[in-house]
C-alpha cells in the first residue's frame, strides 16, 4: 500500500508577486486517481504493459512529484526500467523527463539538467520532435534558474521553432509567455510585452482561459515595476476574474495577494489590507502555510506603513513563526527584515539587534553553503589540474620504461649497442621529465595565480582574504553605508537606434569610466543590472569619508554622461542621459551566489537608494534626507531642497538635489 510515503505537502506560493513560467510537463493526465488503485494496477501482470506504465506515471506525476518529489523519482525509475525491460523507448523519456522535474523541483539544477538531456538525446534517437521541444524548453528553464538568461532564451527559441513547425498552437502560447518571462527578467519591459501580447493573443484565439490569465498576470506585473498601477490592476482583476470563473483557488489567493501590494504601491492601505487579509483565508482554508506566512509578512509590512506597529509587529511574528515551524528560509528572513524595521522605527535598539542577528543566522544559512561549495569546487579544478599533470607524467615514465625494456631484449646479442641505446634513452628521459616537470609547474602556477585573480576581480579584498582564510565568510552589519544608483533615461528608445555591438559598446564605455572613478574615490563596486550601475561608499571598511566620496563619484559620472552625451550629439549619433540617486543608513553585506560569486548587500537602505534614483532628474544626483544631514555642514556642497517626494511603496521622502559648490 502506498500509505507508507510521507503525507503529500500542500503547494507553496512565491514571495511578493509571481510570474508563471511554463514546464512542458509530459503528462498524460492531469486526472487524480485514488494511489492504492493505481498501484494495484501497476503490480497486475495481467494488465497490459502500457496500462500498468501509465499507471505508476500517474503515480509518480499526480501523487508525489510537486509534493514528495524524491518518491516520484522512485515511481519514475520503476516506469523507466519496465519500459526499458520491453523496448517502450517513448515511455522511458516520460520517466527521465519526470526524474529531471523532481530535481528541479528540489533546486538539484545539474542533476535536472543531466535526466533532461538524457530525455533529450532519447527524444532526438526517436525523431520525437515535440518530445525533444519539451525538453529544450525544460533545460532552458533550468539555465533561467541558474540565472544565464541567454543560454535559457536560445533554448526556448529552439522549442518555440519546433512548436512552430508542428503547429501546436497551445505549446506556442506557452513558449512566447516564457520568452517574456526572459525578457522581463533583463528589465527589457518592451520585449516582455510583445511576446506576453503574442501569447495571449493565441490563448484567446483558443479560449484557453487558464492560459488568458497567465498572460493578463505576467502584463500586469510589467506595469506594476514600471509604476503604472492603473494598468496592474486592471490586468491583476481581469486575471483574477479568470480565476474565479475556473474555481482555482490557489491562483485566486495569489491574485488577490498581487493586488492587495498593487494597492499598497498606491497607498490606499485600506484596500491593500482588504485583498491581502482575503488572499490570508483563502490560504488558511487550503493549508498552505508557507502561503500564509508569505500574506502575514507582507500584511505586517502595511500595517507599518499605515503606522500601525502593534498590528504590523503581530502579523510579521506570525509569518515568523509560522515560517520558521515549517523551516521555510526565505519566509523566515523576510519575516526578520520586517521586525527588525519595526522595533528599529520603534526605538526598541534591544529587540531591533535580536531580528538583525537572527537574519544574519537566515542569510548565513541560505548563502554559507553555496559560498562554500564553490570554494571547494575552486580548489578541487586546481588539484585536478595538478592531479592529472602528476598523472601523465607517472604514465609517460611508466611508457618509456617499458619500450627501455623491450628495446633491451630485442638488441641482447649486442650488448655494447644496446648499452649505449638505453644510456641514451635514460639521458633523454631525464631531460624530457626534468623539461616537462617545471612545463607542469608553470601551468599549476599560472592557473592558481588566474584563480587568484578571479578572486579579487569579483570580491573585495578584504572578503577574499576572509574566505581564502575561513572557507566562508560571514555576513556583516553596517551602521552607515551610502548606496548609489544610476540608470540611462529612455534606453530602450536608444538602445533601438544602435546596433547590437554599438549597444554593448556604449554601454562597455560609460561602465567602464564609472569603474575608474569609484576606484578614484574607494568606494566598492557592487554589480551592474542591465543599463544601471550599484555601488556603495563605506564597505567592507567603514570610513567617515565615505558618505563625501559616494557623492563626488556620482557627480563625476554624472558629468561624464553629460560631457559624452554633448560630444555625441555634435557627432550625430544617439547618447545617454542619467539619473543617479543616493541614500545612507544600515545594510548588511555578504556573499552570495550559486552560479556566481557575488558580493552583495540587502536592507531598506538598498530600496531607498532605488527610489532616490528612479525620483531623481536627469544630469542630477538626488540624494535623501539622511544624506543630506551627514554633509549638510560640508562648504564643499550646495543643496536645493526639494522638499516631499511621493515614492513607490514608501511614502513621502524629504530629497535634495547636490552639487558641488561654485
Amino acid at each position: 500500500m502506498l500509505r507508507k510515503f510521507a503525507k503529500v505537502k500542500k503547494n507553496h506560493l512565491p514571495r511578493y508577486t509571481f510570474l508563471v513560467i511554463g514546464l512542458i510537463l509530459f503528462s498524460t493526465t492531469t486526472i487524480a486517481q485514488n494511489l492504492d488503485s493505481l498501484w494495484n494496477i501497476w503490480q497486475d501482470d495481467m494488465q497490459a504493459d502500457t496500462t500498468r506504465l501509465e499507471a505508476i506515471h500517474k503515480i509518480a506525476w499526480n501523487g508525489y512529484l510537486f509534493t514528495q518529489p524524491d518518491s516520484a523519482f522512485y515511481f519514475a525509475q520503476l516506469q523507466h526500467d519496465f519500459a526499458q525491460s520491453i523496448g517502450l523507448r517513448e515511455q522511458m523519456t516520460t520517466a527521465l523527463n519526470t526524474q529531471g522535474i523532481s530535481y528541479a523541483v528540489r533546486g538539484n539544477y545539474p542533476q535536472a539538467l543531466e535526466y533532461y538531456q538524457k530525455s533529450l538525446e532519447l527524444d532526438i534517437a526517436l525523431d520525437n520532435k515535440k518530445g525533444i521541444a519539451g525538453s529544450l524548453n525544460n533545460i532552458g528553464l533550468v539555465y533561467r534558474n541558474q540565472g544565464n538568461n541567454d543560454k535559457a532564451l536560445r533554448y526556448f527559441e529552439k522549442s518555440l521553432l519546433l512548436y512552430e513547425e508542428l503547429d501546436h498552437k497551445n505549446r506556442i502560447a506557452l513558449m512566447m509567455n516564457n520568452i517574456g518571462i526572459i525578457y522581463y527578467d533583463q528589465r527589457n519591459f518592451s520585449k516582455a510585452l510583445e511576446y506576453y501580447q503574442k501569447s495571449l493573443a493565441i490563448q484567446e484565439a483558443r479560449n484557453d482561459e487558464k492560459g488568458v490569465a497567465i498572460s493578463l498576470n505576467n502584463m500586469g506585473l510589467i506595469y506594476q515595476d514600471q509604476g503604472n498601477t492603473a494598468k496592474a490592476l486592471e490586468y491583476g482583476k481581469r486575471s483574477l476574474a479568470i480565476k474565479e470563473k475556473l474555481g482555482n483557488k490557489l491562483g485566486i489567493a495569489s491574485s488577490l495577494h498581487n493586488i492587495g501590494l498593487i494597492y499598497q504601491d498606491q497607498g490606499k492601505t485600506a484596500k491593500a489590507l482588504e485583498y491581502c487579509n482575503q488572499s490570508l483565508q483563502i490560504q488558511e482554508e487550503l493549508g498552505n502555510k508557507k502561503g500564509m506566512a508569505n500574506v502575514l509578512n507582507n500584511i505586517g509590512r502595511i500595517y507599518q506603513q499605515k503606522g500601525n506597529r502593534q498590528e504590523a509587529l503581530r502579523h510579521c511574528k506570525n509569518g515568523y513563526e509560522l515560517s520558521k515551524s515549517i523551516q521555510v528560509l526565505e519566509e523566515q528572513k523576510n519575516a526578520c527584515q520586517c521586525l527588525y524595521d519595526i522595533y528599529k522605527s520603534n526605538g526598541n535598539g534591544n529587540e531591533a539587534l535580536v531580528f538583525l542577528e537572527l537574519l544574519n543566522v537566515v542569510e548565513d544559512s541560505l548563502n554559507a553553503k553555496e559560498t562554500a561549495k564553490k570554494l571547494q569546487q575552486m580548489e578541487f579544478a586546481k588539484q585536478v589540474l595538478a592531479d592529472s599533470l602528476a598523472n601523465a607524467e607517472e604514465a609517460r615514465l611508466i611508457e618509456e620504461a617499458h619500450r627501455a625494456d623491450v628495446r633491451k631484449k630485442n638488441q641482447f646479442r649486442n650488448v655494447l649497442i644496446g648499452a649505449g641505446l638505453f644510456l641514451l634513452l635514460i639521458v633523454g628521459g631525464v631531460y624530457s621529465r626534468l623539461k616537462y616537470t617545471r612545463k607542469a609547474k608553470a601551468l599549476v602556477e599560472k592557473e592558481k595565480d588566474r584563480s587568484e585573480n578571479l578572486l579579487l576581480n569579483i570580491l573585495p579584498a578584504e572578503i577574499a582574504a576572509e574566505l581564502k582564510e575561513k572557507g566562508r565568510a560571514e555576513a556583516r552589519a553596517f551602521e552607515q553605508v551610502s548606496i548609489l544608483f544610476t540608470d540611462f533615461k529612455e534606453f530602450t528608445a536608444v538602445s533601438e537606434q544602435l546596433s547590437p555591438h554599438e549597444l554593448v559598446s556604449e554601454i562597455n564605455t560609460c561602465f567602464e569610466a564609472f569603474d575608474r572613478i569609484i576606484e578614484q574615490y574607494g568606494i566598492e563596486k557592487i554589480k551592474t543590472i542591465g543599463d544601471a550601475y550599484m555601488a556603495a561608499g563605506g564597505l567592507p571598511i567603514p570610513s567617515q569619508a565615505s558618505v563625501k566620496h559616494t557623492v563626488l563619484a556620482a557627480l563625476a559620472m554624472q558629468n561624464f554622461i553629460t560631457e559624452r552625451k554633448r560630444k555625441l550629439d555634435a557627432a550625430g549619433k544617439p547618447g545617454f542621459e542619467m539619473r543617479v540617486g543616493i541614500h545612507t543608513g544600515l545594510v548588511v553585506a555578504g556573499i552570495v551566489g550559486v552560479k556566481k560569486f557575488q558580493y552583495d548587500i540587502w536592507g531598506d537602505t538598498v530600496n531607498i537608494a532605488s527610489r532616490m534614483e528612479s525620483a531623481s532628474t536627469i544630469g542630477k544626483v538626488n540624494i535623501s534626507q539622511a544624506t543630506y544631514e551627514l554633509l549638510r555642514e560640508n562648504p564643499q556642497f550646495q543643496f536645493d531642497k526639494r522638499g516631499k517626494v511621493t515614492v513607490k511603496g514608501k511614502g513621502e521622502i524629504e530629497m535634495y538635489f547636490v552639487r558641488v559648490s561654485d
